[in-house]
């Protein structure tokens, strides 16, 4: 008794002694008496204090509260109720994982269909009796387990185990970011946001974290949502290396741009502009700047729009219904007669062409674990190819733009005959040859590969990268240049670990070059897992570190243009007001299919349960 009356007065540093042990009348001691009491007493005070730790432990604990002792239940129920929450989690999982909608617009008794889930869960009553017994009409009618407040709550446990298995895949590892904005059905600005990082196998993972709702797309706004997002998540800004987007005004500006925004709160955290997006400049300024190959694609549109803009007119052209008005007859045959121009075809083969090399750039670009290093390379490649093509191409060109215009009974133009440009007034005296050679084939391979070579100029930090390329016996290898490299992230190479870094840089390129192993790799993302697997990495980890931060960079920003194709499945016409928390929760687990289809049921059971007070109570999983 008398260490309780000591321990009341120090009752904020021993709570459990306070709320248990302590009785209200309880005389206070001096603090000499105290002091001699906790020295004869010590061994009552930790049973004491045990015991009352053991107390507030219970009463933290659901199944112990009052609440459910009172609504104790059989054993018959417990199983019904564990029945019952077993299906509607399995139909929620299933509906999140193909991204169907969960509700009906009439849920009523007597509806004909009572949306995705209900239908599914009676379905699934129909056909299992155990489930049958204890869901929809044979379930209590205040627990049933399907309003629409469950099924948020168990779609947000779902998305919410999804993103804590991605944040413990990526770990302690430094990571770059991703993000794009755009306006959903119901007219919202949404910020996608994905994170990029090595994991511990040496893989490169791009992973969507969610989206969140916008005011604007001002700098200052976009940094507070990415500042938001971070809290949540637990992530912190001083760990980021790396930032990816496209080229708008409002992100790229040097006083107010998020760009600069994020450099200021973390200088090592290095903006590489989208390389897909400049691939579609370059694309768009061909166009643009030559006024042949731009009406040529207005020409397209025109056609694209006539035959596949309505149902109407695709069934009327391939009925071969004449009951056609005379506007349309009339615009009809002048695209016909447009379509039939020997210009026309040589257009469309040239371009075929030269986007023909350019798609197969764009298909590489869009692989969540391409590295800066190849993507560079394959831009050589590219441009490597387009010269290929302006050298020795216009041959081959010609007769492929021959045969086609004889098998489809398309007039011919004579290369030697003067050029009849539209209008005739203004006829030059040059033939044809010069026209479709010079001022067209050549001008227009020149033009993309002098925008190629101006949106793609590659900065000191790419040069320094592109030093760790294992490509022909690391030929590209430049000691100074990775120590540069080093230089560039002072958070994680201190001064004592570049002088380091010299000398293990001479160590690691004579070894790397004496195993055969490394000889013929590809990437500096072969490069790194084939250094885990050799354990390699133990024995040079500045160098392992120099590769993990080059293979963060990212290279393009298709994984949150991905998430907003997503987003138009999730939030349809049909589904026009669905809230942005429930869309995000929709979104992570349907874009991030394969991290979810890993969390087991169990998982989500408890994180549900958790959330707060329910009325059943789950077994606690070990």
């Amino acid at each position: 008794m008398r260490l309780r009356h000591a321990l009341r007065k120090d009752a904020n540093a021993l709570p459990f002694c306070w709320r248990y042990s302590l009785e209200e009348n309880d005389e206070v001691p001096s603090p000499i008496r105290l002091q001699l009491l906790l020295q004869s007493l010590v061994t009552v005070h930790v049973s004491a204090h045990n015991i009352a730790q053991r107390k507030c432990e219970a009463l933290l604990n659901q199944r112990q509260s009052i609440q459910t002792v009172i609504n104790k239940k059989s054993d018959v129920e417990k199983r019904e109720y564990q029945t019952r929450f077993n299906a509607s989690v399995d139909y929620i999982c299933f509906l999140q994982r193909q991204g169907l909608a969960f509700r009906g617009h009439d849920e009523s008794k007597d509806s004909n269909n009572q949306g995705n889930f209900l239908e599914l869960l009676r379905f699934l009553a129909n056909h299992n009796e155990e489930i049958d017994k204890a869901v929809l009409e044979n379930a209590p009618k205040n627990h049933q387990m399907t309003s629409p407040d469950i099924q948020k709550e168990i779609a947000n446990a779902a998305a919410v185990e999804t993103i804590n298995a991605i944040i413990k895949d990526m770990g302690d590892s430094l990571f770059a970011i991703i993000f794009d904005e755009s306006c959903d059905m119901s007219t919202k600005e949404q910020l996608a946001i994905a994170l990029r990082y090595v994991d511990k196998l040496g893989h490169v993972n791009e992973r969507f974290l969610g989206i969140t709702h916008v005011n604007n797309t001002s700098a200052v706004t976009l940094k507070s949502a990415i500042e938001e997002v971070f809290n949540k998540h637990s992530l912190s800004i001083s760990r980021l290396r790396g930032q990816g987007y496209d080229e708008a005004s409002n992100m790229l500006g040097e006083l107010n741009g998020l760009k600069t925004l994020i450099l200021k709160d973390n200088p090592s955290a290095y903006y590489v502009h989208c390389f897909a997006h400049q691939l579609q400049l370059t694309l768009v300024a061909v166009a643009r700047n030559h006024i042949q190959i731009a009406t040529f694609f207005n020409l397209v549109a025109k056609v694209f729009n006539i035959v596949g803009a309505s149902c109407k007119r695709h069934d009327i052209l391939r009925e071969k219904q004449d009951g056609l008005d005379s506007d349309q007859r009339a615009e009809a045959n002048i695209l016909i007669g447009l379509l039939q121009t020997f210009e026309f075809v040589f257009d469309l083969h040239l371009m075929k062409g030269v986007l023909g090399i350019s798609n197969e750039l764009s298909q590489a670009l869009q692989r969540k674990d391409q590295d800066i290093v190849n993507a560079m390379k394959l831009f050589d490649i590219s441009k490597q190819r387009l010269q290929v093509m302006r050298d020795d191409g216009w041959n081959t060109l010609l007769e492929e733009v021959f045969a086609f215009c004889a098998k489809n009974n398309i007039d011919v133009l004579d290369m030697e005959d003067l050029y009849q440009p539209r209008p005739r007034r203004k006829a030059q005296n040059m033939k044809n040859s010069h026209h479709y050679q010079v001022e067209l084939f050549y001008t227009v391979i020149d033009l993309q590969l002098q925008e190629l070579n101006s949106r793609f100029e590659n900065s000191e930090l790419l040069f320094c990268v592109a030093c760790l390329n294992p490509d022909n016996l690391f030929s590209a290898f430049n000691r100074v240049k990775l120590i540069r490299l080093a230089q560039f992230y002072p958070s994680d190479f201190s001064a004592v670990q570049v002088s380091f870094l010299d000398n293990q840089l001479e160590t690691y390129i004579h070894d790397m070059r004496s195993i055969e192993e490394f000889s013929a790799l590809k990437g500096i993302g072969q490069l790194a897992k084939k250094m885990l697997e050799m354990k390699k990495n133990v024995s040079y980890p500045l160098v392992y570190s120099l590769m993990t931060l080059a293979l963060i960079l990212p290279v393009a920003t298709a994984t949150v243009e991905k998430a907003f194709l997503a987003m138009n499945i999730i939030n349809n016409r049909l589904r026009n007001r669905i809230g942005d928390q429930w869309m995000n929760d929709c979104l992570v687990t349907y874009i991030e299919k394969d991290i979810f289809k890993t969390i087991e049921c169990e998982e989500i059971m408890q994180r549900f349960q958790n959330m707060k007070n329910h009325r059943g109570q789950l077994r606690k999983i070990s």
